[in-house]
Order: structure tokens, then sequence, then C-alpha cells
């Protein structure tokens, strides 16, 4: 008996101990990429933000005066309807794709080679009108409610543009907000007693498309697509251009990872094809949060695992690390 209590406590300090170096990988990794993106990307980026003048700080003088006296129609130009455009037109070109099958160029990228090819009519038809539903009915007043917050605490769209850093600084805060509600919200919706209800719709996509970033329960939209991104701004008292650049990038990023195709020099979207794949594993966004957990255990043994990395060639990542063949029984 003390020897199986000896084991037990050596599990569980063992466990600890992981998740202790764990952490420490993760954070000092961190802390050396911001050093390194501080020291090398932000001086460049800086430079063209510098050279250009004043020219973002008149055109946004130029838009503010033409919406002089309506800042709730520019507020919502900024954060409605410049989104929705750049969400639209990325997934206008991937649907292209996913329904002819052209160009060949683009299909050789996908992830699951067997899989929408092409895409199903009906299945896509429904995750049209489940997307449009989101977006007009959930996303919209949502983003109302912000501006409310917003403008009850500060004016979001005052005549100066943020400095250069605060925007990095901003950009930072949200990710790392939208990595943590996102995580958990979504392992939550996981559970079985709310994964059947709720998140199983999201899942009814097993080899995901771009559109399906957003094919949600709307109860799953509010509290695990749209929350982890939209509360950054509004914590914040963020300015409209700030808001509008964050909520593109979010789009732009969800949908790579749904689009099923690992394209080159784009983020690599295998992380969140395999929680498509195999419902378990990889929660997160960055992937910090479930190397903590240990929620990409199993993603770490495979092939995907491999690939999950930025394709900086044009020989797609299934051919140079191909499959382990199957043995023959």
């Amino acid at each position: 008996m003390r020897g199986a209590q000896t084991n037990s406590r050596q599990e569980i300090s063992g466990g600890l101990w992981d998740c202790v170096k764990k952490a420490a990988v993760v954070i000092g990794s961190g802390i050396l990429f911001l050093a390194a993106f501080g020291n090398s990307l932000t001086w460049h980026l800086q430079k063209f933000w510098g050279a250009s003048g004043d020219f973002w700080q008149n055109l946004w003088t130029k838009l503010y005066v033409m919406f002089e006296g309506q800042d709730q129609a520019l507020f919502y130009m900024g954060t409605m309807v410049v989104p929705t455009i750049v969400f639209w037109g990325f997934n206008a070109l991937l649907l292209l794709v996913d329904t002819t099958g052209r160009p060949s160029f683009i299909t050789r990228y996908r992830i699951q080679a067997d899989k929408n090819n092409p895409v199903d009519p009906d299945k896509l038809r429904q995750a049209l009108k489940t997307v449009t539903f989101n977006q007009l009915f959930i996303s919209a007043p949502m983003v109302v409610v912000a501006y409310h917050l917003t403008r009850w605490r500060s004016n979001p769209c005052g005549p100066e543009l943020p400095t250069f850093h605060w925007a990095l600084i901003e950009l930072a805060i949200f990710s790392i907000l939208e990595e943590v509600l996102f995580y958990y919200s979504h392992r939550l919706f996981h559970h079985p007693s709310l994964y059947k209800h709720f998140h199983k719709q999201h899942h009814e996509w097993t080899a995901p498309i771009g559109l399906v970033a957003t094919y949600a329960h709307p109860l799953e939209h509010v509290f695990s697509n749209l929350l982890p991104v939209v509360i950054g701004p509004v914590l914040l008292c963020s300015h409209v251009s700030s808001t509008c650049m964050w909520y593109c990038l979010a789009l732009v990023s969800t949908t790579i990872s749904h689009c099923g195709y690992h394209l080159p020099f784009l983020p690599s979207p295998e992380f969140h094809d395999f929680h498509h794949l195999r419902f378990n594993q990889c929660f997160g966004v960055f992937g910090v949060l479930d190397r903590l957990h240990g929620t990409d255990a199993k993603f770490r043994e495979t092939k995907q695992y491999e690939r999950h990395t930025l394709l900086t060639g044009f020989t797609p990542l299934t051919e140079s690390i191909p499959d382990t063949p199957k043995k023959d029984r």
C-alpha cells in the first residue's frame, strides 16, 4: 500500500515538474521571441512607418472630417463593413477552389487530400446560411454593444491615431486574451453535456474549409468566436483603427486555420485541421495552453505536427513529409 502511495506521489510530482518545465520552455521562448521581435522586425516596421511621414494620419483625418459628428457610423464602418469585406473576399477565393477544384496548383496543398474534392454542395449551402445568419444577427449586435461599452469610457473614433508602439502592444494583448478565452471556452464546449447541443454543429466538418470558421451554433459563436476577439479592444478602449486591424487579422487567421490548404508563405493550418480530424486535441489558437495542459500530446506524435511549420517553398509538405506507409497485415 505504501509503495502504491509513493508511486502515486512520484507520478503527481513528476507530472507537476513536467508542467513547470513546459511552462518555462513556452514562456522563455515567448520572451526570446518578443526580444528578437522588438530588436529586428519592429525596427524595420517603425522605419517604414516613420518614412511614411503623416500619410496614415492624413488619411484618417480626411475620413474623420468626412464623418464629422457621425462617430457611430465611422466605428461600424471600421468594425463591421471592412472586416466583412475582408472575410468574404478571402473566402470567395477559397470557395472558388473548393467548388471547382481549380487551379490545380492550389489543390496540391490540400491537407486532407481525399476530402472536399469538390466540396459537398448541400453542406456548403447550409454553411453559407449559418455564417450569414451569425454575421447579421449575432456579430453585428455584438459590435453595437462593443461600441457603447467603449464609448462609455472613451472616444474610439478620436482625431488622433494611436502611436506605432502602442498599436503593437495592443495587438499583443489582444492575442493573449484571445488565446486564453478561446482555449477555455472551446474546451468547455467539448464537454459532453455541451458538445452534443452546441459544438457538434461546427464539427460536422471533419475536413474544414475557410467558411467554416464562423459556422457555429449562435451560443458558441458569442462565447467562443466573438468574445475572445471583441473583449480586448473593449477593455483597452482601443481606437477604431486598431480594432479594425485586429478584427481583420483575426478573421483572416481563423479562415486560414480552417481553409484545409497548407499554402506557401501562410501560417500553418495543420494544428486546427488536426483538431477537426481528432476532436480531442489542439483546442487553442497558438498552441501555448495546449502545450501547458498536454492537449497536444497526440498531435506531436503525428506527421501533421512535423508539417506544422511555415512552408517557404513550393513543394507540398504532404510530398516532402509523406505519411508513414501502412504495414500489410
